[in-house]
């Protein structure tokens, strides 16, 4: 695989949702969209607010300069900037990804634009990147994130204990899961499915 489809963020888009390269003027409409329902309150995942949505965006372009992340600014179908995702642990000798640091604006969860852009950061994975694996990381307190990684198909790898600190400074167990390329037809036969479902 060539080396630039590791280190240039490409544009995902589908019906209900656009993937693209964050930038710098992004921070403003994360800021708020980060504010939306008290989000960036929450001490067991990161979410920025409008004091440091600014920061939160110099760091992802900072691990995409080092070749450790691909991030996205995530757009609605109307284009409006409602979260954040990206690649990171990018490993293009495996090859392997994982697919992190999300988080979508309250009036946008469990809808349509969750399971599309998993679907579409999935299939550049598997399809333009080549992965054998595609991973996924989040603390034990993170029940939401558990469960909608579950839903998508992930198995649980394993716990990393005692593996990082959330923001209040309590101690996070890491849970890891993984999608492998082989499972990905099924996987994607079921959120396509999904996504035929809406209207």
């Amino acid at each position: 695989m060539a080396s630039d489809a590791w280190s240039t963020v490409p544009t995902l888009a589908g019906r209900h949702v656009r993937l693209v390269p964050l930038r710098a003027e992004h921070a403003a409409a994360l800021g708020r969209a980060g504010e939306e329902g008290g989000l960036s309150a929450l001490t067991y995942t990161f979410v920025p607010g409008r004091d440091d949505a600014g920061a939160y965006v110099e760091r992802a372009l900072a691990m995409q300069a080092a070749g450790d992340a691909l991030p996205f600014a995530v757009l609605d179908a109307a284009g409006e900037v409602v979260g954040s995702t990206r690649f990171y642990h990018l490993d293009p000798g495996v090859p392997r990804a994982t697919i992190g640091y999300t988080w979508y604006a309250i009036h946008v969860q469990r809808t349509p634009l969750n399971t599309e852009a998993k679907r579409l950061l999935l299939a550049y994975a598997f399809e333009a990147l080549g992965c054998a694996a595609v991973a996924f990381e989040t603390s034990h307190l993170n029940h939401r994130s558990q469960a909608a990684i579950e839903r998508l198909g992930a198995r649980r790898d394993g716990i990393l204990r005692a593996h990082l600190r959330h923001r209040d400074g309590s101690l996070r167990d890491t849970y890891v899961y993984s999608i492998l390329a082989g499972e990905w037809p099924a996987v994607r036969t079921r959120l396509d499915a999904r996504l035929e479902n809406v209207a």
